[in-house]
């Protein structure tokens, strides 16, 4: 009897635990999602924003970028491969709407999980995407943010860098519903501050 309530007891307690450290993953509630147009169907915007870690990646020169280099802009982060051929898809795309949006509050990152980014170059150069900027993650540090056993994917943070969407899968991001999309993402989140509810 006394080891079946021993028993309970730290299972309530664990569960106590795992409860409290979800709560502090929450950093706000993001109130009424924005009505997707059909081509964002399989973007998830979160009920509460998510804490993250202020994790860093490494740009094909060597110079480390941070999350937290973003604050004060929405942040689309696209996860890529060169083994992926939905990937390969969505670039002309991404490298369009970034320069559609140069000087707006928003900064779209691509972050490669090749094992070995040195190969990236040489593959860019082989499918004509010489301009297209990536950041690599070959250890997949941004596992501790979200999964990256899809791809592609991309996660959406708030100015304060934290989480508050996701789409795993491919995406027409040329589609004439998504720019409005995010303009309406960027009036919501660009600004938002940890303190802000």
């Amino acid at each position: 009897m006394i080891r079946k309530l021993c028993l309970s007891l730290t299972l309530v307690a664990a569960s106590l635990s795992v409860n409290a450290h979800t709560l502090q993953n929450k950093a706000y509630h993001t109130g009424e999602p924005i009505p997707k147009p059909m081509q964002m169907t399989g973007f998830i915007e979160m009920q509460n924003a998510r804490i993250v870690k202020d994790i860093s990646f490494t740009d094909l020169k060597g110079k480390e970028v941070k999350i937290s280099d973003y604050r004060g802009k929405l942040l689309l982060l696209n996860l890529w491969a060169t083994w992926c051929p939905p990937c390969l898809k969505e670039i002309p795309a991404l490298q369009q709407l970034r320069k559609d949006n140069q000087g707006k509050d928003i900064a779209i990152l691509s972050l490669s999980i090749d094992a070995e980014p040195e190969i990236i170059p040489a593959f860019m150069q082989e499918h004509g995407f010489e301009n297209f900027e990536t950041l690599t993650d070959p250890t997949k540090k941004v596992e501790l943010i979200m999964p990256a056993n899809v791809v592609p994917a991309t996660y959406v943070f708030d100015g304060a860098g934290n989480l508050v969407g996701f789409m795993r899968g491919f995406l027409h991001w040329d589609d004439k519903g998504v720019q409005p999309y995010l303009d309406q993402l960027m009036a919501k989140y660009a600004h938002k501050t940890a303190a802000q509810s």
